[in-house]
């Protein structure tokens, strides 16, 4: 016989503003972009700004 937790765990709701989660998935999300831009670099073999026509 199995016996069932008394105490059921409370799950943290999403949240907005500045919180620990919303910075974690934004340094998450800059690390990805600056990854991709050296990429784009290195296989375009010219800047970010040139490969847009920016410059």
């Amino acid at each position: 016989m199995m016996i069932q937790p008394s105490v059921t765990p409370k799950l943290e709701e999403p949240k907005f503003g500045f919180n620990e989660y919303a910075e974690r998935l934004n340094g998450r999300a800059a690390m990805i972009g600056f990854l991709i831009m050296v990429v784009i670099e290195y296989v375009t073999n010219q800047g970010v700004l040139s490969w847009l026509g920016l410059k």
